[in-house]
């Protein structure tokens, strides 16, 4: 982060202070204060910061920002809400930056194709990418800040789970482009319905300047509705990415062998020419072979996404394969390895019904001699939650997945599903020792496994448990 004053800081969010102290971070957490920082006194629901302002100038910070009458023994400002003034000011500093700036969104997908945009983006520009899931309005401002002299671009993620979020964190990123890489049923408990959904996406909008690039996967039967509004398509710059329809980044040729994928991508690229009669737009047709160390269709619309970010920002198309060939899947977001020869897809940082859809399809396309699904609840769906998890029983035996076995409480409606839907090796589990040996007693060489859950789910203990008798 570059130096700012608090005075600066206090007249970007329309207030006043005394004190004119420089702090070169700011920071949230008096765990990891850093010498020179602003601390801004967050207060949450469960918990108020405001105790530890003085314990932060002790640590070493330059002030602390502050929204109760409280006494602080050094510099200070005062705002009416430090949750609103840390975006606020978040808004305020990225505006000093004359960078490109990668806005993304989805419903499901949207860290993997961030990873993918990053390595695309970074084989150019010196590129800093959200970290871990900082990408709300308390995260997505602490991302901004790392933005300094040396940063020639940024790839910033935005979540959300009710209307109006995006649009508060698009504001302060102030994106050049802007991407919705598809609209599923995730968070629709709050939003009502698809519809509501890409309402609540298309606030990324909000902060993309008239004629800027918006990207988007036009396979995705709602985004495609975008194409017939007249508004939108004469305000941006809309470009397409797909493998299914006419897009103009299109994925063909896709093959999956030992745990990677090979796909060629058609597109077009225009240009404007000045000729004597006046502008003429001329275009080019180009191909390009990319080849991911990661499998599942999914996946190639997240590269797809990236690849078509990366042609946009004026990046070399064999640059841009060459930084999605070395891709390394993060954590167990579908993280493929081969342990005593039967082939374990790790997927269980988070789930939703359009992730499972995804992790199900996934599975039904390795060369494996059996194919056993473990999944787990999928959390957070509220009401909708029952006729979800069936859905995905029913996803299972559509598939013609050999086995499913399934842990938590609502995975009993995942195995009633695929039962209801003619299959018969669908086993439930209230108990993770009991899953792990009816997998260890159903897995041998040459089979495949996908583990799918929420995170609090904690599958990794059913893999941790099976893994340490596959090695033997």
């Amino acid at each position: 982060m570059e130096t700012l004053t608090l005075k600066e800081i206090a007249n970007a969010l329309g207030t006043q202070t005394k004190f004119d102290t420089q702090v070169n971070a700011v920071c949230i957490d008096t765990r990891k204060i850093t010498k020179g920082c602003l601390f801004i006194c967050i207060k949450g629901e469960r918990f108020d910061a405001h105790q530890f302002a003085n314990e932060a100038l002790n640590l070493g910070a330059a002030a602390v920002m502050i929204s109760e009458d409280i006494e602080v023994a050094g510099p200070y400002v005062k705002v009416d809400d430090t949750a609103k003034a840390l975006l606020s000011l978040s808004g305020y500093y990225r505006s000093k930056f004359d960078i490109p700036v990668v806005a993304l969104t989805g419903s499901v997908g949207k860290t993997t194709t961030k990873e993918f945009t990053h390595l695309v983006v970074n084989s150019q520009f010196n590129a800093i990418k959200t970290q871990g899931n900082l990408n709300n309005e308390i995260g997505l401002p602490q991302m901004l800040f790392q933005i300094d002299s040396s940063t020639e671009a940024a790839v910033i993620e935005m979540g959300m789970n009710h209307f109006g979020e995006i649009h508060r964190l698009v504001t302060a990123t102030k994106p050049t482009i802007a991407m919705i890489t598809n609209i599923g049923v995730s968070h629709i408990e709050n939003l009502g319905s698809r519809q509501g959904i890409l309402k609540s996406k298309l606030e990324i909008l909000d902060g993309l300047k008239a004629g800027s690039p918006f990207i988007i996967n036009c396979d995705n039967d709602m985004l495609k509705t975008i194409l017939d509004n007249d508004e939108i398509m004469q305000k941006y710059n809309v470009i397409t990415f797909g493998i299914e329809s006419d897009a103009q980044f299109k994925a063909v040729d896709i093959k999956e062998e030992n745990g990677s994928t090979s796909f060629d991508v058609k597109y077009s690229t225009s240009k404007i020419i000045d000729e004597t009669d006046g502008p003429t737009a001329q275009f080019s047709l180009w191909s390009q072979h990319i080849s991911i160390p990661t499998i599942g269709i999914h996946n190639v619309y997240n590269a797809l996404a990236a690849f078509t970010v990366g042609i946009t920002l004026g990046i070399d198309s064999k640059k841009a394969a060459g930084a999605l060939a070395n891709y390394v899947p993060a954590g167990m977001r579908q993280k493929s390895v081969n342990v005593g020869g039967i082939i374990s897809i790790e997927d269980c940082y988070n789930a939703s019904p359009d992730s499972m859809n995804a992790a199900i399809k996934t599975l039904a396309n390795v060369n494996a001699n059996k194919r056993i699904a473990v999944l787990g609840d999928m959390l957070e769906l509220g009401d909708f939650s029952k006729k979800a998890h069936a859905d995905v029983g029913k996803m299972v035996a559509d598939n013609n997945i050999d086995y499913l076995l399934a842990y938590g409480n609502d995975a009993k409606y995942i195995v009633d599903g695929a039962k209801q839907n003619g299959m018969k090796n669908a086993f439930y589990f209230d108990n993770k020792d009991e899953l792990s040996n009816k997998l260890f007693e159903l897995a041998h060489k040459g089979d495949a496994v996908i583990f799918k859950a929420s995170r609090g789910m904690k599958l990794e203990d059913v893999i941790n448990n099976v893994y340490n008798r596959w090695e033997k």
